[in-house]
C-alpha cells in the first residue's frame, strides 16, 4: 500500500470499516450526481445537442464511480479490485438491470441498437477477455482500449447529428422549461463532484479491501459483488425509471454506454496510469462477462423487444452467478 491508502480512514474495527464502505458509496453516487449535473447544464449553455449529451456527458457520468474506484483500486496495489469492479458492473448491468427493468415493463429496442450498440458492447467485452488471458492489463492493452474508446465517441457523436424530432421533442421541452444553470455554478458543481469521487472511492477502496481481507475473501469476489453492485446504483435506478415511465431508449442505451465505457474508457485509463496484474479474476467471471451480452443481444434480435419472462431470465442467470461466487469464496 502506499501513502493514498493512507486517506482512505481505515479503522481497525470491521464494523467501522463496514460503516465507512457504506458511507464511500453514498459520497460516490452523490458525486457523481453534482458531476452530471453539472456537466449537462455546462453542455447545455454550450448548445450541445439533448441527445449528444444524453450518449457522451450522462452516459460517462453515470460511469464515475466505477472509473474512480478502478483507478484508486489499481493505484492502492489492488488490481484485482479494479478489473473486478468493472467485470462484476457489466454482468450487474446487463442481467440484473436489464432483467429487473424489463420485468417492470418489457423494453423496446431500436433496429440500430441491434445491429451496431450490442455487437460493440460484445466485441468490447470480448476483447477484455482475450487481454485477460495473461493475467495482466499491460499499457499496450490499455492503449488500444482506450482509442476504441475514442472511435466509439467519435462514431456515436457523428452519429447523434440526425435525432429525430420525436425523441428530442420532450427532452427540449423539459430544458426549456428549467431555468439555465448558470456557468460558474455548472463548474463549481462539476468540481464537488469530482472531488467527492476522488474522496468517496478512496474511502470506498480502502475500507472493501480491509473487509476482504478480515474475513478471508479475495479482492476479486469483493469487486466482482459489493464493488460492482454498489458502483452500478446509478444505472439501476435510471433504467428502473426509464422503462417504468416506457422510456425504452434510456433504460436500455443506459446499461449499453455504462458497458463500453467500463471497459473501454476505465480500463483503458486506468492501464495506462497503472499496468494491472490480474490474478483472482478467473475465466468464468469473463465468460459470464461476455455470455450476459450475447443473452441481451438474442433476446433483442428475436422481436426487438425484451420481454418480461426474459427479463426474469436474466434475473435468475445473474442470482445463479452470485452463488457461485460466495458458494467459491465460503468453500
Amino acid at each position: 500500500m502506499n501513502n493514498l491508502t493512507l486517506l482512505a480512514l481505515v479503522p481497525s474495527n470491521v464494523w467501522l470499516q463496514a460503516l465507512l464502505l457504506v458511507a464511500g458509496v453514498a459520497v460516490v453516487l452523490w458525486g457523481a450526481d453534482r458531476l452530471t449535473d453539472g456537466s449537462v447544464a455546462l453542455a447545455e449553455r454550450m448548445g450541445i445537442p439533448q441527445i449528444v449529451i444524453g450518449l457522451t456527458v450522462v452516459a460517462m457520468g453515470t460511469s464515475m464511480p466505477e472509473f474512480f474506484v478502478s483507478l484508486m483500486s489499481a493505484i492502492n496495489g489492488t488490481p484485482d479490485l479494479a478489473v473486478g469492479n468493472v467485470v462484476g458492473s457489466n454482468i450487474f448491468n446487463t442481467l440484473l438491470i436489464v432483467g429487473v427493468a424489463a420485468m417492470v415493463a418489457p423494453i423496446t429496442i431500436l433496429h440500430t441498437t441491434v445491429r451496431k450498440d450490442i455487437p460493440f458492447a460484445m466485441v468490447a467485452s470480448t476483447l477484455l477477455l482475450m487481454m485477460c488471458l495473461d493475467s495482466e492489463i499491460g499499457r499496450i492493452d490499455a492503449l488500444v482500449l482506450f482509442v476504441l474508446f475514442i472511435v466509439f465517441m467519435v462514431f456515436t457523436v457523428r452519429g447523434a447529428h440526425q435525432p429525430k424530432p420525436t425523441d428530442d421533442a420532450p427532452a427540449n421541452a423539459e430544458a426549456e422549461a428549467k431555468p439555465a444553470m448558470s456557468p460558474l455554478k455548472a463548474c463549481l458543481l462539476m468540481l464537488l463532484g469530482l472531488v467527492c469521487l476522488v474522496l468517496g472511492s478512496n474511502v470506498f477502496v480502502g475500507n472493501a479491501s480491509a473487509i476482504a481481507h478480515s474475513l478471508g475473501v479475495s479482492d476479486a469476489v469483493i469487486g466482482l459483488t459489493i464493488v460492482a453492485g454498489g458502483t452500478s446504483l446509478p444505472e439501476l435506478a435510471t433504467s428502473t425509471v426509464a422503462a417504468y415511465r416506457g422510456n425504452s431508449g434510456i433504460a436500455i442505451g443506459n446499461v449499453l454506454g455504462s458497458n463500453v465505457f467500463n471497459i473501454l474508457m476505465i480500463l483503458g485509463i486506468t492501464g495506462l496510469i497503472s499496468p494491472m496484474a490480474i490474478q483472482g479474476i478467473t475465466t468464468v467471471d469473463l465468460t459470464m462477462m461476455v455470455v450476459s451480452i450475447m443473452m441481451l443481444w438474442l433476446f433483442s434480435f428475436t422481436k426487438y423487444r425484451v420481454e418480461r419472462w426474459e427479463g426474469a431470465a436474466l434475473a435468475i442467470v445473474f442470482i445463479g452467478y452470485m452463488a457461485h461466487l460466495i458458494s467459491a469464496a465460503v468453500a
